[in-house]
């Protein structure tokens, strides 16, 4: 039942975060969805999308939050009722929307920081982030590989704690 909760939780702060970036984020300024010159992340569901498929960030982030609020609100997935047993595959669930998190993160630190620092929001995306961080850490929900774009600021945080 934690993941379900903390799923939530993050879900929602993510969608706050980048909810005020919305109008600097734009198929325009992003055209791609990525977190620096190395990273580009394409999108793919499994269900309607099959292939991965390059789309801006605000389209990847829009089809991002859509795709969780139906793992979220699918019972056989996320079961509801007490004594309901999570399905086999709950982890890599889990695992799947945690790492698509981390890149609307990675995106916001590499593209849109100094608009973050303009609009004085540093502090909260920080400790969101910070929390983010400390809990995927701490349950193994992210590979190494896919925290390579934040490494430094994410081995800053995990040492300090």
């Amino acid at each position: 039942m934690l993941c379900l909760f903390k799923a939530v939780d993050f879900f929602n702060q993510v969608n706050i975060l980048y909810g005020t970036l919305m109008e600097f984020c734009t198929p325009t300024t992003c055209p791609t969805m990525s977190a620096g010159p190395k990273f580009e992340y394409r999108w793919a569901d499994g269900v309607q999308i099959k292939k991965p498929i390059e789309v801006s960030a605000p389209k990847y982030v829009e089809y991002l939050m859509d795709w969780i609020e139906v793992q979220l609100d699918d019972e056989s997935i996320f079961p509801q009722k007490l004594g309901t047993p999570f399905p086999q595959n709950f982890r890599e669930v889990v695992k799947t929307i945690f790492k698509r998190l981390f890149r609307v993160y990675a995106h916001i630190y590499h593209s849109h920081f100094q608009k973050i620092v303009s609009l004085k929001e540093e502090a909260h995306l920080n400790t969101c982030f910070k929390h983010f961080t400390l809990f995927t850490w701490e349950f193994k929900l992210i590979d190494k590989a896919e925290l390579a774009p934040l490494i430094d600021l994410i081995e800053s945080i995990v040492s300090v704690c």
